[in-house]
């Protein structure tokens, strides 16, 4: 792992050398909006369970987290003006690369999930907090579009758990088990290519989950062709049916 916090280091300062002056663009943006901070700084559970302080350009209204679930459809009344194109170009992910830099995060790994969602977890899942957690991985790039997913359900949080963190989980457990640096290059590759080739790059992902061997639904849920049904996470019976 030596080789993977090496290549996070060197690439997290070379990012953050070019992503700088977009970072700072769209702070001041959100910060003349409403005059307060630009920065979202949210409680995250990571490697071991332990938590972390997570970084991201605030796309939502200040304290949006009391003001309803941790799930977001593209028509949150808590989302800001210009919180839409923030998360459509995943433009609040980039402060992150200063978790990266700090130890908490990696470039590529699970995405990190609040203390309520962890609690949820099944024994299975859990096994997603034994690596560091990341900015981008496998579901990362399958469910980049999850506003528009949750867009249609009158409650998100419940949609999520049903149809979305049933194969995020999946996906997210499968690359526990498959990582490697090479994958890691992959998978930041075509997390990039995704705000412009989504189509091609589902078709890339999926053929990359079957190259390791992920089984039949993985590699379908990967191309985003069927609609989503309702599905029990790892190490459930049934679907999630109340949070």
């Amino acid at each position: 792992m030596r080789l993977k916090r090496s290549f996070d280091i060197l690439l997290g300062l070379l990012l953050l050398l070019f992503i700088s002056p977009i970072i700072i663009t769209f702070c001041l943006i959100v910060f003349l909006y409403d005059k307060n901070n630009p920065l979202y700084i949210s409680k995250r559970i990571g490697l071991n369970g332990k938590p972390f302080k997570i970084f991201k350009i605030r796309s939502m209204v200040i304290n949006a987290d009391k003001l309803g679930g941790t799930s977001t459809s593209k028509r949150d009344r808590r989302l800001l003006p210009v919180g839409n194109l923030i998360r459509k170009l995943k433009l609040d992910e980039f402060t992150q690369v200063i978790n990266v830099l700090n130890g908490s995060m990696s470039f590529v790994g699970p995405r990190p999930n609040t203390p309520f969602d962890v609690n949820l977890y099944s024994s299975e899942e859990k096994v997603l907090l034994s690596v560091r957690p990341g900015i981008t991985d496998f579901s990362s790039i399958v469910f980049s579009d999850e506003g528009n997913i949750l867009d249609k359900y009158s409650d998100p949080d419940l949609a999520y758990n049903q149809l979305i963190r049933p194969w995020k989980s999946r996906l997210g457990l499968f690359y526990v088990e498959k990582r490697n640096i090479l994958l890691d290059i992959q998978l930041i590759f075509l997390t990039f290519l995704n705000s412009f080739y989504r189509t091609k790059v589902l078709i890339l992902v999926s053929k990359l989950v079957k190259k390791y061997g992920g089984s039949s639904s993985l590699v379908a849920v990967s191309k985003r062709q069927d609609e989503l049904k309702s599905t029990p996470p790892p190490g459930f019976k049934d679907p999630i049916s109340k949070i």
